[in-house]
This record gives structure tokens, sequence and C-alpha cells, in this order.
């Protein structure tokens, strides 16, 4: 059984990224064969240009930093404990034959089908314009999981309608060609109870820039997470565990007994709400201490991070060679193009 995902490199990774789905893509890792792709292209379709350049999280976002993001992603994924002698790791943007197989799907995916998709529909709805880009990104999204037989793709409930879309795009394109070409993929709909709040208290998301990143020097996350919105209660009153947003993201880091001990502090008044975040501090900072040393390490020998993505493309390559071979027949072109001779 092979599983698939690919994540979005526009913007570093935060807490919500990682109790969200990284966290889970990782644990699957073991069991599965796993592919695991940085989203570079799909990234293009949601980037600020540089005469609409926008803030994100106070720092200016533009196509110059896809680059520099496509690696920290990298890094960030392998710092986590991405294995690479268990997962693939590759950049999307290295695999060509998506694009490829991209258009080949196209040819047979519906309008209709592409005009109710999330995305679109809701840029349109707001009235902000929608370039081609993201109204076809689906077909690319489809392209991304049946280039390499996936069996299983983990997402969010809210992205089970891309598989849905892969899956009716894979048949269409069976039945229109009279040819068993794609696996049709199943979605496995990730555990998302563990909540996540930003430093305001709504869902943590780089759109409401109000997240907590994931790697960040000791001082700035310390500094950060002190500017989480509390209540005014006095230090000496009692407090709500279970209505602050401190106590919320203490408990993704701390196991029943911990969580106890602090809800009873919360309860007995006396305590403030800056010794809470500084107990949320030291908890978030034991949990990533390992991945903080790895990420040091490769950050220092980038060299064998490209490695990694390299080998990984290779491999992703393999199979969507395999997989294009297929869908090149089916259509009654070439089954290898004159270029791969």
């Amino acid at each position: 059984m092979r599983v698939l995902s690919g994540i979005q490199p526009t913007g570093r990774f935060h807490w919500g990224n990682y109790f969200g789905a990284i966290r889970q893509y990782i644990a699957l890792q073991g069991n599965e064969q796993a592919f695991y792709f940085i989203a570079d292209y799909h990234a293009l379709t949601t980037i600020d240009r540089p005469e609409t350049v926008r803030k994100v999280n106070e720092e200016r976002f533009t196509p110059g930093k896809l680059a520099e993001y496509t690696l920290d992603a990298a890094l960030d994924l392998l710092a986590l404990g991405l294995d690479p002698q268990q997962a693939t790791l590759f950049r999307q943007s290295d695999v060509p034959e998506v694009t490829e197989l991209t258009w080949l799907l196209m040819t047979v995916t519906q309008m209709h089908l592409l005009e109710k998709c999330h995305a679109y529909k809701d840029k349109k709805d707001r009235g902000i314009p929608a370039d081609a880009g993201l109204f076809t990104y689906p077909v690319l999204m489809a392209a991304d999981i049946l280039l390499y037989d996936s069996d299983v793709v983990p997402v969010g409930l809210d992205q089970v309608q891309h598989i849905e879309v892969t899956r009716d795009i894979a048949q269409r394109f069976n039945r229109i060609f009279d040819a068993e070409v794609f696996v049709l993929p199943e979605a496995k709909v990730l555990d998302q109870t563990a909540k996540v709040p930003g430093l305001d208290g709504q869902k943590m998301s780089k759109s409401y820039g109000n997240t907590i990143p994931l790697f960040d020097t000791p001082k700035r996350l310390r500094k950060t997470i002190m500017k989480i919105t509390t209540d005014s209660t006095p230090v000496e009153d009692p407090k709500d565990p279970e209505s602050c947003s401190v106590f919320t993201l203490y408990k993704l880091f701390a196991d029943e007994q911990q969580q106890a001990a602090l809800a009873a502090r919360y309860r007995a008044g006396g305590m403030g709400y800056g010794e809470a975040k500084q107990t949320l501090y030291k908890a978030a900072m034991e949990y990533f201490g390992d991945a903080f040393e790895r990420r040091e390490k490769l950050a220092a020998d980038l060299d064998t991070v490209e490695d990694i993505l390299r080998a990984g493309a290779g491999e992703a390559r393999e199979k969507g060679r395999e997989v294009l071979e297929r869908a090149r027949t089916a259509c009654g072109l070439r089954a290898t193009p004159l270029s791969d001779e």
C-alpha cells in the first residue's frame, strides 16, 4: 500500500501544521510505502506577484521566497522525523512527468467538475480574481496522486473533495480509453481533534497571522508565546483552564498528569498568565528539543539535504514514468517520448 501526501511551501511551518497534519504523515511512514513531496508548483497559485505583495507574519512574501521556503520545508520535515530510509521525499517540480500527466488528465476533465471546487468557488464568491492555475489546480493535484499509483492520501476533512475529484478524473480517463490505467485512491481523513489555537484564540493559520513557528530561536519563541491573548483575570483569582488558549496549547505537549497539575494551578488562583505561558514555553522546547538539534545539523549540511531530495525525485520519477507510459499508451501516444530514448 502506498501513501502519498504533499505540503505547500508557502511559509514556515507552525504548530498548527505539525499537530494537524505533519505528525500524522510521519507516523504513517513506518507501516506503509510513503511518498511525500513539497508542492512548489501548487505554491505558485497562492503566492502574490511582486506588484501586489502582501505581508505574512510580518515578512514580505514574494515569488523569490519560494526556493527558500521549499528548502525550509525539507529541513523541517527531516528534522521532525521524516526518515528518507522509510519515506520518499522530493520536490514536486523535480518530477516533470507530473506536468505531462496533468495535460493528459486535462483533456478528459469536465469544466463543471472544477467549477465546484472549494478554492475556486470561494474566490469567485468573494469577487477575487482567480487565474487558470487556481481553476485547474485540482487536475495537477490529481496528477500528483495518480502518477505514483497512490492507494491512500491522508487529508483533512476539508480536502476530501480533492480526492473525490481525483477519483472522478481517473475513472473518466479509464473509461474513455477503455484501459485500467490508474489506481483509484482512497482518502484517509486525518484526526483533527487536536485543537491548535493561534495567538488570538482563532484557529492557527498563516492567513490569520496568528501562528507560532515550529523552529525559531528560543528568545523569539518565548516572545511569541508571551503574545498569546488572555483575559484580564487578576493574578490572585481562580481561572478556567478550559477557556484559555495557553492551556489548550499546553495540552498538546503534556501528559495527563502534567495537564492535571497545571489545571489545578489555574483553579487555585495565585498564578498569572505569564507563568502559564512560561510553562508552555518550557514544554514546547522540551518536546521539540531533539528536532531543533537535528535541524541545526541539517542546516549545516545542505548538500546532504539536496542529495535526499534528488534521490527522492529519482525514485518518484522511476515510478512516475511507469504510470505515464500506461497513460500515454492508452491515449495513443508513444509510450516513451523521444527525449527519454
